[in-house]
């Protein structure tokens, strides 16, 4: 597909711009008593000169930057731009000057101040931001002992469905993936996230090989009488402390960057489960650093931080004009939510990638959001989800660049830890959330956590591991953690509540507030009208229980399925689901951790549609739709499973056969714990 020549971004920068150099002339002409303008229209044409010579210059800014850094472009544009607009402001009919001296001081005003934007614009380019990352590479990369064995890159693009991935590589929206499946042999496969399709239950099996422990993004603990919720880090630590066992995926001399769970890593940034409030993280301020002072870090960020703040409340307004549904509340804070996630921890995390790739380390994994984030308040194939895809795109193109410079070769490796399904709120299209439905069937206190937090999650790590130095900035980002920290915790149960109700993409989630779990016996006694109520709702498609009967039981509104010897009574509520699936319930159902009764929302039969029990359009955490369709794309000298990857688990074991089949893992024993100290594993793995 053809380039545009203007793209959203140029547009953007033409405007600034010309802005910067109206009001520049402006002030010269206000500034120095020997320049004159006969005309407001003598103004434009002046300013309309200088945004000419500005989009002239862009090319070769981001050109030169590759070869001998900003600050020499800085200088080079600035003189260029003044002896260019001096000889303009000269040529221009009207212009009333004393001397060439005044004309000059007028054209370094305004050369200043457009280049100074300009630069700050065309630094938040992707060509820019690339090529300051692979000089920064090429300047201080230093030696590693085998420069010959290769590295791994896992980068994790967060809920991309294998369908639309493919569906896009079919619009050749996808340059750089698609030069790679074309040109470069990878393979593109599919691969199943068993139920519950989230982040922290596929994270969790994906780096640390366990899929058992986490039956939704948050669940009540009945152990610790509170809501856990995986994107929080104290609860993140705890989940990771029981299910680690020390030989994660990145076990041996790995790096862990923006994800939930650290796979054993031996250093983690941005990620959930190793982040201190109060100590912080060294090695995110030492990246961070470089990214805040660069003009083609965070000045590059912040510009497209706007842009985006400014593209979400178009495309909502959008939405809201064509009357496009399903539709759900997009206001300021998602927009503001948007811009963190979508342009500032994106360029950060890519930063931080490329300073690995600098060290020489030996694998890392990364976890991109920009999809998911979108596609959860937009749909999962609505244009502004998609267009978060491209950008992905251009970030594994700079990846690769990088790649190219490092102290050794690295393999990329692409995957999606759950898909996304698309659908009305269950709130709007019944007029009642789920909690108000079981207090409804129940009259009991029912206390209701549905709000959705992802998004808070992410901001919350970022700001918690920049915190804990005796900086102002330090101490700025500490408070800020606290009070996002603050906003994204679940509610304090009210004391007497007698059911939790927790909504999980399309999943839902009941429990009774005690250290017990209730079977459908207790249920039925206790609130005897609640089961049938709920599974005869049109918005559910069946409830999972544990029956001390039957055992782990789903129940539908005109049959049940026993999900030991799958026996069926009447219509089996599972029946659209396929064949797997009841084997995916019973191990479900039969977790200690697993709530009272798990609750499916209904799924349209012709659209693939679900309805979140969150204020989601686009969801995932339960069964309906491509939320449980991820994929895997390796490069071709990694082998791709002849037989299908079903769960998060399975998906580990192909990712360590990786690692082994390019010498690593050489001190992680099979059968237990890593049996070397860090150094000497260190070379141990280079020998190999």
């Amino acid at each position: 597909m053809a380039t545009p020549l203007v793209r959203t971004g140029d547009l953007g920068r033409i405007v600034a711009t010309y802005v910067t150099s109206v009001l520049a002339l402006a002030l010269a002409a206000a500034v120095l008593s020997g320049l004159r303008f006969t005309s407001f229209q003598q103004l434009l044409a002046t300013a309309a000169a200088a945004l000419l010579i500005g989009a002239l210059v862009r090319p070769v800014l981001v050109a030169a930057s590759a070869a001998i850094g900003w600050l020499a472009v800085l200088l080079l544009a600035f003189l260029g731009q003044a002896v260019i607009l001096a000889v303009a402001l000269t040529l221009i009919p009207g212009v009333e000057a004393d001397s060439f001296w005044v004309v000059l001081a007028a054209a370094w005003i305004v050369a200043a101040a457009t280049t100074i934007v300009a630069w700050l614009c065309t630094s938040g380019t992707p060509e820019a931001f690339t090529a300051a990352l692979v000089r920064r590479t090429r300047r201080r990369r230093t030696p590693v002992d085998d420069p010959e064995a290769p590295g791994v890159i896992f980068v994790q693009l967060d809920g991309v469905p294998f369908p639309v991935l493919r569906w896009q590589l079919l619009a050749a929206t996808l340059p750089t993936v698609g030069r790679w499946i074309r040109d470069g042999g990878y393979r593109l496969v599919e691969w199943t996230p068993v139920l519950p399709p989230t982040t922290p239950a596929s994270q969790l099996g994906i780096l640390h090989g366990r899929i058992d422990g986490v039956p939704a993004f948050r669940w009540y603990d009945r152990a610790l009488g509170r809501v856990l919720v995986a994107n929080r880090a104290a609860d993140a630590a705890e989940i990771e402390r029981r299910a680690s066992d020390g030989r994660g995926l990145l076990a041996d001399g790995g790096v862990s960057i923006s994800n939930l769970f650290s796979g054993d890593a031996e250093r983690s940034v941005l990620t959930m489960s190793k982040i201190e409030l109060k100590r912080g993280s060294a090695d995110t301020r030492r990246g961070v650093g470089w990214y805040l002072a660069r003009p083609d870090g965070f000045a590059g960020s912040l510009f497209g931080a706007v842009a985006e703040i400014a593209r979400e409340r178009f495309e909502a307004r959008r939405q809201r004009r064509r009357d496009v549904r399903p539709r759900g509340h997009r206001g300021w804070l998602f927009a503001g939510m948007r811009a963190v996630t979508n342009v500032v921890l994106r360029d950060l995390n890519t930063a931080l990638v490329a300073e690995e790739m600098i060290r020489g380390t030996r694998s890392v994994y990364v976890d991109y959001v920009d999809y998911d984030e979108v596609a959860h308040h937009a749909g999962c194939l609505r244009p502004e989800s998609l267009a978060a895809l491209d950008r992905l795109d251009h970030v594994l193109a700079c990846l690769e660049e990088v790649a190219a410079a490092a102290p050794r070769p690295y393999r990329l490796v692409i995957l999606s830890d759950h898909g996304q399904s698309q659908g009305a709120i269950f709130a709007d299209r019944y007029g009642v959330d789920l909690a108000a439905v079981c207090a409804q069937l129940t009259e009991a206190q029912v206390e209701a956590v549905e709000q959705p937090v992802e998004g808070w999650g992410r901001l919350n790590g970022l700001l918690a591991d920049l915190s804990g130095s005796d900086s102002s900035r330090g101490r700025a980002a500490h408070g800020a953690a606290l009070r996002v920290q603050r906003r994204s915790a679940p509610p304090t149960l009210t004391a007497g509540s007698d059911l939790v109700v927790l909504g999980s993409g399309n999943l839902g989630l009941v429990y009774a507030a005690e250290e017990r779990r209730l079977t459908m016996e207790d249920i039925n006694g206790r609130w005897p009208a609640l089961i049938p109520g709920l599974v005869n709702h049109e918005g559910i498609s069946f409830v999972a229980v544990l029956s001390t009967e039957h055992g782990p039981l789903v129940v539908g509104p005109s049959g049940l399925h026993r999900l030991t010897d799958s026996k069926v009574t009447g219509d089996d509520p599972l029946a659209q689901f396929g064949p797997l699936i009841p084997a995916d319930l019973l191990r479900a159902v039969s977790m200690p951790e697993a709530p009272d009764l798990y609750v499916n929302s209904s799924v349209d039969q012709d659209t693939g549609e679900v309805s979140a029990f969150e204020g989601l359009v686009g969801c995932h955490g339960g069964l309906g739709g491509w939320q449980g369709r991820g994929f895997l794309l390796a490069p071709p000298d990694l082998a791709v499973p002849d037989q299908p990857i079903r769960g998060a688990d399975e998906l580990h074991r192909v990712l360590v056969g990786y690692l082994e089949q390019l010498g690593q893992r050489g001190g992680i024993s099979r059968d237990g714990a890593t049996q070397l100290s860090p150094p000497d594993r260190r070379r141990l793995t280079h020998r190999g």
